[in-house]
Protein backbone atom coordinates (compact mmCIF):
# COMPACT_ATOMS: atom_id res chain seq x y z
CA UNK A 1 0.00 0.00 0.00
CA UNK A 2 1.47 3.30 -1.10
CA UNK A 3 0.60 6.99 -0.66
CA UNK A 4 1.85 10.17 -2.36
CA UNK A 5 3.94 13.19 -1.32
CA UNK A 6 2.62 16.30 -3.15
CA UNK A 7 5.91 18.08 -3.83
CA UNK A 8 4.25 20.06 -6.64
CA UNK A 9 1.75 21.51 -4.13
CA UNK A 10 -1.37 20.30 -2.36
CA UNK A 11 -4.90 21.62 -2.21
CA UNK A 12 -8.23 21.30 -0.50
CA UNK A 13 -9.90 21.74 -3.89
CA UNK A 14 -9.01 22.82 -7.42
CA UNK A 15 -10.60 26.25 -7.00
CA UNK A 16 -8.13 29.10 -7.38
CA UNK A 17 -7.92 29.99 -3.67
CA UNK A 18 -7.70 26.49 -2.17
CA UNK A 19 -4.03 25.65 -2.67
CA UNK A 20 -1.88 24.44 0.22
CA UNK A 21 1.48 26.17 -0.16
CA UNK A 22 4.69 24.23 -0.71
CA UNK A 23 6.47 23.54 2.55
CA UNK A 24 8.72 20.95 4.17
CA UNK A 25 6.38 20.92 7.15
CA UNK A 26 3.46 19.89 4.97
CA UNK A 27 5.45 17.19 3.15
CA UNK A 28 6.53 15.82 6.54
CA UNK A 29 2.98 15.86 7.85
CA UNK A 30 1.74 13.93 4.82
CA UNK A 31 4.52 11.35 5.27
CA UNK A 32 3.89 10.95 8.99
CA UNK A 33 0.12 10.68 8.52
CA UNK A 34 0.61 8.11 5.75
CA UNK A 35 2.89 6.03 7.95
CA UNK A 36 0.46 6.26 10.85
CA UNK A 37 -2.36 5.19 8.52
CA UNK A 38 -0.48 1.99 7.70
CA UNK A 39 0.93 2.76 4.27
CA UNK A 40 4.14 0.94 3.35
CA UNK A 41 5.68 3.50 1.00
CA UNK A 42 5.22 7.00 -0.41
CA UNK A 43 5.68 8.03 -4.04
CA UNK A 44 7.83 11.16 -4.37
CA UNK A 45 7.25 12.61 -7.87
CA UNK A 46 9.61 14.40 -10.23
CA UNK A 47 7.66 16.54 -12.71
CA UNK A 48 9.06 19.89 -13.83
CA UNK A 49 6.99 21.57 -11.10
CA UNK A 50 8.22 19.38 -8.20
CA UNK A 51 10.87 19.81 -5.55
CA UNK A 52 13.84 17.46 -5.99
CA UNK A 53 12.72 13.89 -5.32
CA UNK A 54 15.97 12.52 -3.88
CA UNK A 55 16.54 15.31 -1.38
CA UNK A 56 12.91 15.27 -0.22
CA UNK A 57 13.00 11.47 0.09
CA UNK A 58 16.11 11.58 2.25
CA UNK A 59 14.58 14.33 4.38
CA UNK A 60 11.37 12.36 4.91
CA UNK A 61 13.12 9.06 5.56
CA UNK A 62 14.94 10.75 8.44
CA UNK A 63 11.62 11.93 9.88
CA UNK A 64 9.66 8.69 9.63
CA UNK A 65 10.31 5.30 11.19
CA UNK A 66 9.88 2.76 8.42
CA UNK A 67 8.03 4.40 5.51
CA UNK A 68 9.75 3.48 2.25
CA UNK A 69 10.29 6.10 -0.45
CA UNK A 70 9.32 5.41 -4.06
CA UNK A 71 11.65 7.93 -5.70
CA UNK A 72 10.77 9.01 -9.24
CA UNK A 73 13.63 8.84 -11.75
CA UNK A 74 13.98 10.21 -15.30
CA UNK A 75 16.65 9.05 -17.77
CA UNK A 76 19.60 11.31 -18.43
CA UNK A 77 19.29 13.42 -15.28
CA UNK A 78 21.74 11.50 -13.07
CA UNK A 79 24.66 9.44 -14.35
CA UNK A 80 24.23 5.76 -13.37
CA UNK A 81 27.44 5.75 -11.30
CA UNK A 82 26.32 8.80 -9.33
CA UNK A 83 22.84 7.29 -9.04
CA UNK A 84 24.22 4.03 -7.66
CA UNK A 85 26.13 5.98 -5.01
CA UNK A 86 23.00 7.98 -4.16
CA UNK A 87 20.96 4.79 -3.79
CA UNK A 88 23.65 3.16 -1.65
CA UNK A 89 24.00 6.24 0.55
CA UNK A 90 20.24 6.61 0.96
CA UNK A 91 20.02 2.93 1.89
CA UNK A 92 22.68 3.43 4.57
CA UNK A 93 21.12 6.60 6.00
CA UNK A 94 17.54 5.28 6.01
CA UNK A 95 18.39 1.99 7.67
CA UNK A 96 18.24 -0.39 4.69
CA UNK A 97 15.48 -1.51 2.36
CA UNK A 98 13.57 1.78 2.33
CA UNK A 99 14.17 2.79 -1.29
CA UNK A 100 12.04 1.96 -4.33
CA UNK A 101 12.55 3.60 -7.74
CA UNK A 102 9.75 4.80 -10.01
CA UNK A 103 10.88 4.83 -13.64
CA UNK A 104 9.64 7.72 -15.80
CA UNK A 105 10.35 8.56 -19.43
CA UNK A 106 6.98 9.29 -21.01
CA UNK A 107 6.62 12.93 -20.02
CA UNK A 108 5.42 15.38 -22.65
CA UNK A 109 7.85 16.48 -25.33
CA UNK A 110 7.34 20.07 -24.17
CA UNK A 111 8.29 19.24 -20.57
CA UNK A 112 11.28 17.21 -21.75
CA UNK A 113 12.57 20.14 -23.82
CA UNK A 114 12.04 22.50 -20.91
CA UNK A 115 14.42 20.37 -18.86
CA UNK A 116 17.04 20.07 -21.59
CA UNK A 117 16.00 16.77 -23.18
CA UNK A 118 15.54 17.12 -26.94
CA UNK A 119 15.58 13.38 -27.68
CA UNK A 120 12.51 11.54 -28.92
CA UNK A 121 10.30 9.61 -26.54
CA UNK A 122 11.65 6.37 -28.01
CA UNK A 123 15.24 7.47 -27.34
CA UNK A 124 14.39 8.47 -23.76
CA UNK A 125 12.98 5.01 -23.10
CA UNK A 126 16.02 3.41 -24.73
CA UNK A 127 18.29 5.44 -22.43
CA UNK A 128 16.11 4.52 -19.45
CA UNK A 129 16.52 0.81 -20.22
CA UNK A 130 20.31 1.16 -20.41
CA UNK A 131 20.47 3.11 -17.13
CA UNK A 132 18.25 0.61 -15.30
CA UNK A 133 20.41 -2.27 -16.49
CA UNK A 134 23.53 -0.42 -15.36
CA UNK A 135 22.08 0.43 -11.95
CA UNK A 136 21.21 -3.22 -11.40
CA UNK A 137 24.80 -4.19 -12.15
CA UNK A 138 26.40 -1.38 -10.16
CA UNK A 139 24.45 -2.27 -7.00
CA UNK A 140 25.08 -6.02 -7.23
CA UNK A 141 28.51 -6.42 -8.87
CA UNK A 142 32.03 -5.17 -8.25
CA UNK A 143 34.32 -3.62 -10.85
CA UNK A 144 31.71 -3.17 -13.59
CA UNK A 145 32.91 -2.63 -17.15
CA UNK A 146 30.31 -1.37 -19.62
CA UNK A 147 30.22 0.31 -23.03
CA UNK A 148 26.77 1.23 -24.29
CA UNK A 149 25.01 3.73 -26.50
CA UNK A 150 24.64 6.33 -23.75
CA UNK A 151 27.22 5.44 -21.08
CA UNK A 152 30.71 3.98 -20.78
CA UNK A 153 32.10 3.06 -17.37
CA UNK A 154 35.31 1.33 -16.34
CA UNK A 155 35.42 -0.33 -12.91
CA UNK A 156 33.91 2.41 -10.71
CA UNK A 157 33.86 2.11 -6.94
CA UNK A 158 30.36 2.21 -5.40
CA UNK A 159 30.29 3.09 -1.71
CA UNK A 160 28.76 2.29 0.67
CA UNK A 161 28.54 -1.33 -0.44
CA UNK A 162 25.17 -2.77 -1.44
CA UNK A 163 24.07 -6.34 -2.05
CA UNK A 164 20.95 -5.64 -4.08
CA UNK A 165 19.19 -3.15 -6.32
CA UNK A 166 16.01 -1.40 -5.14
CA UNK A 167 12.76 -2.65 -6.70
CA UNK A 168 11.61 -0.78 -9.80
CA UNK A 169 8.07 0.50 -10.37
CA UNK A 170 6.91 1.77 -13.75
CA UNK A 171 3.59 3.25 -14.85
CA UNK A 172 2.77 4.04 -18.45
CA UNK A 173 0.51 3.07 -21.31
CA UNK A 174 2.91 3.05 -24.26
CA UNK A 175 4.59 0.04 -25.87
CA UNK A 176 7.95 1.42 -24.72
CA UNK A 177 6.78 1.53 -21.11
CA UNK A 178 5.27 -1.96 -21.24
CA UNK A 179 8.45 -3.48 -22.64
CA UNK A 180 10.75 -1.91 -20.05
CA UNK A 181 8.37 -2.86 -17.26
CA UNK A 182 8.16 -6.46 -18.46
CA UNK A 183 11.95 -6.61 -18.55
CA UNK A 184 12.91 -4.82 -15.34
CA UNK A 185 10.05 -3.84 -13.02
CA UNK A 186 9.05 -5.55 -9.84
CA UNK A 187 5.70 -3.69 -10.01
CA UNK A 188 3.84 -2.30 -13.02
CA UNK A 189 1.58 0.60 -12.03
CA UNK A 190 -1.70 0.97 -13.89
CA UNK A 191 -3.65 4.20 -13.80
CA UNK A 192 -7.37 3.96 -13.05
CA UNK A 193 -9.52 2.18 -15.62
CA UNK A 194 -12.29 -0.41 -15.84
CA UNK A 195 -11.33 -3.45 -13.71
CA UNK A 196 -12.02 -5.83 -16.60
CA UNK A 197 -9.68 -3.82 -18.84
CA UNK A 198 -6.99 -3.98 -16.17
CA UNK A 199 -7.44 -7.78 -15.98
CA UNK A 200 -6.84 -8.01 -19.74
CA UNK A 201 -3.77 -5.77 -19.55
CA UNK A 202 -2.34 -7.86 -16.70
CA UNK A 203 -2.67 -10.98 -18.85
CA UNK A 204 -0.93 -9.19 -21.72
CA UNK A 205 1.86 -7.92 -19.44
CA UNK A 206 2.49 -11.41 -18.06
CA UNK A 207 2.80 -12.72 -21.61
CA UNK A 208 5.24 -9.94 -22.40
CA UNK A 209 7.26 -10.63 -19.24
CA UNK A 210 7.43 -14.33 -20.18
CA UNK A 211 9.87 -13.38 -22.96
CA UNK A 212 12.33 -12.55 -20.18
CA UNK A 213 11.39 -15.47 -17.92
CA UNK A 214 9.66 -13.04 -15.53
CA UNK A 215 5.97 -13.89 -15.91
CA UNK A 216 5.79 -14.89 -12.23
CA UNK A 217 8.03 -12.08 -10.95
CA UNK A 218 6.11 -9.08 -12.23
CA UNK A 219 3.52 -7.69 -9.82
CA UNK A 220 0.76 -5.15 -10.53
CA UNK A 221 -0.65 -2.16 -8.65
CA UNK A 222 -3.23 0.56 -9.24
CA UNK A 223 -2.49 4.30 -9.11
CA UNK A 224 -5.77 5.84 -7.91
CA UNK A 225 -7.21 8.87 -6.15
CA UNK A 226 -9.31 8.32 -3.01
CA UNK A 227 -12.35 10.29 -1.81
CA UNK A 228 -13.75 8.45 1.22
CA UNK A 229 -16.23 9.71 3.81
CA UNK A 230 -18.39 8.03 6.42
CA UNK A 231 -21.41 8.10 4.08
CA UNK A 232 -21.68 7.82 0.30
CA UNK A 233 -23.51 11.16 0.09
CA UNK A 234 -20.71 12.92 1.97
CA UNK A 235 -18.13 11.34 -0.34
CA UNK A 236 -19.86 12.55 -3.50
CA UNK A 237 -20.34 16.00 -1.98
CA UNK A 238 -16.59 16.08 -1.31
CA UNK A 239 -15.85 14.92 -4.87
CA UNK A 240 -17.96 17.63 -6.44
CA UNK A 241 -16.57 20.33 -4.13
CA UNK A 242 -13.07 19.25 -5.13
CA UNK A 243 -13.61 20.29 -8.75
CA UNK A 244 -16.13 23.11 -8.23
CA UNK A 245 -15.28 26.64 -9.38
CA UNK A 246 -12.26 25.38 -11.33
CA UNK A 247 -13.16 26.57 -14.85
CA UNK A 248 -10.01 28.67 -15.18
CA UNK A 249 -7.86 25.69 -14.23
CA UNK A 250 -9.70 23.46 -16.71
CA UNK A 251 -9.03 25.99 -19.47
CA UNK A 252 -5.31 26.08 -18.61
CA UNK A 253 -5.19 22.29 -18.53
CA UNK A 254 -6.76 22.05 -21.99
CA UNK A 255 -4.22 24.55 -23.34
CA UNK A 256 -1.30 22.74 -21.73
CA UNK A 257 -2.36 19.39 -23.17
CA UNK A 258 -1.50 20.53 -26.70
CA UNK A 259 1.39 18.34 -27.84
CA UNK A 260 1.22 16.11 -24.74
CA UNK A 261 2.20 12.68 -26.10
CA UNK A 262 1.61 10.49 -23.04
CA UNK A 263 -0.52 7.44 -23.86
CA UNK A 264 -1.56 7.07 -20.22
CA UNK A 265 -2.70 10.70 -20.01
CA UNK A 266 -4.62 10.37 -23.26
CA UNK A 267 -6.51 7.41 -21.78
CA UNK A 268 -7.39 9.44 -18.68
CA UNK A 269 -8.86 12.11 -20.95
CA UNK A 270 -10.96 9.48 -22.73
CA UNK A 271 -12.35 8.31 -19.41
CA UNK A 272 -13.10 11.89 -18.35
CA UNK A 273 -15.56 12.11 -21.26
CA UNK A 274 -17.79 9.33 -19.88
CA UNK A 275 -21.31 10.25 -18.83
CA UNK A 276 -21.20 11.73 -15.32
CA UNK A 277 -17.51 10.76 -15.33
CA UNK A 278 -18.41 7.32 -13.97
CA UNK A 279 -16.63 4.11 -14.96
CA UNK A 280 -18.46 2.15 -12.27
CA UNK A 281 -20.76 3.17 -9.42
CA UNK A 282 -17.72 4.24 -7.39
CA UNK A 283 -14.99 4.95 -10.00
CA UNK A 284 -15.06 8.60 -11.07
CA UNK A 285 -12.95 10.43 -13.66
CA UNK A 286 -13.82 14.01 -12.72
CA UNK A 287 -10.35 14.88 -11.44
CA UNK A 288 -8.89 14.28 -14.92
CA UNK A 289 -10.46 17.56 -16.02
CA UNK A 290 -8.31 19.55 -13.60
CA UNK A 291 -4.97 17.72 -13.43
CA UNK A 292 -2.67 15.61 -15.56
CA UNK A 293 -1.54 12.19 -14.43
CA UNK A 294 -3.70 9.72 -12.61
CA UNK A 295 -7.16 11.25 -12.28
CA UNK A 296 -9.49 8.31 -11.60
CA UNK A 297 -10.88 8.39 -8.06
CA UNK A 298 -12.58 5.80 -5.90
CA UNK A 299 -15.53 7.59 -4.28
CA UNK A 300 -17.74 6.23 -1.52
CA UNK A 301 -18.09 5.18 2.09
CA UNK A 302 -15.45 2.88 3.62
CA UNK A 303 -17.18 -0.37 2.63
CA UNK A 304 -17.74 0.87 -0.93
CA UNK A 305 -14.16 2.05 -1.33
CA UNK A 306 -12.81 -1.26 -0.02
CA UNK A 307 -15.13 -3.22 -2.31
CA UNK A 308 -14.00 -1.23 -5.34
CA UNK A 309 -10.35 -1.82 -4.49
CA UNK A 310 -11.04 -5.55 -4.11
CA UNK A 311 -12.31 -5.60 -7.70
CA UNK A 312 -8.80 -4.64 -8.80
CA UNK A 313 -7.33 -7.32 -6.55
CA UNK A 314 -9.60 -9.85 -8.24
CA UNK A 315 -8.37 -8.52 -11.60
CA UNK A 316 -4.81 -9.44 -10.58
CA UNK A 317 -3.41 -6.45 -8.66
CA UNK A 318 -1.46 -7.00 -5.46
CA UNK A 319 -1.11 -3.39 -4.36
CA UNK A 320 -2.20 0.24 -4.64
CA UNK A 321 -0.47 3.61 -4.91
CA UNK A 322 -3.08 6.08 -3.71
CA UNK A 323 -3.52 9.80 -3.13
CA UNK A 324 -6.22 12.30 -2.17
CA UNK A 325 -6.76 15.98 -1.45
CA UNK A 326 -5.47 17.34 0.83
CA UNK A 327 -3.03 14.46 1.15
CA UNK A 328 -2.54 14.49 4.91
CA UNK A 329 -6.25 14.47 5.72
CA UNK A 330 -7.22 11.87 3.10
CA UNK A 331 -4.41 9.53 4.23
CA UNK A 332 -5.71 9.68 7.79
CA UNK A 333 -9.30 9.03 6.68
CA UNK A 334 -8.21 6.03 4.63
CA UNK A 335 -6.12 4.65 7.48
CA UNK A 336 -8.96 5.04 9.97
CA UNK A 337 -11.84 3.66 7.91
CA UNK A 338 -10.62 1.63 4.91
CA UNK A 339 -7.29 0.08 5.84
CA UNK A 340 -8.84 -2.16 8.56
CA UNK A 341 -11.35 -3.50 6.02
CA UNK A 342 -8.56 -4.40 3.63
CA UNK A 343 -6.55 -6.01 6.43
CA UNK A 344 -9.51 -8.20 7.35
CA UNK A 345 -10.02 -9.25 3.75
Amino acid sequence: MGWFIPTHGDRASFAADAEVKFSLDHFEKVARDAEEAGFDYALVPTTKDCWDAWIISTYLAARTRKLKMLVALKPGFVHPVALAKMVATFDQIAGGGRCYINLIAGQSAEDARAEGQSESKETRYEQLAEEVMLLKRLTTERSVEFSGKFHQIHHPSILPNMTGCPPFFLGGGSEFAAEISARFSSTHLFWGDFPERIATQIKEMRERAAKYGRENELQFAMRLQIICRETEAEAWDAAHRLVANSEARKARMDANRTGFDSVANARQRELAALKDGKLTTHLWSGISDVRTGSGIAVVGNPDQVAAQLREFVEAGCSGFCLSGFPHDEEASIFGRYVMPLLDRS
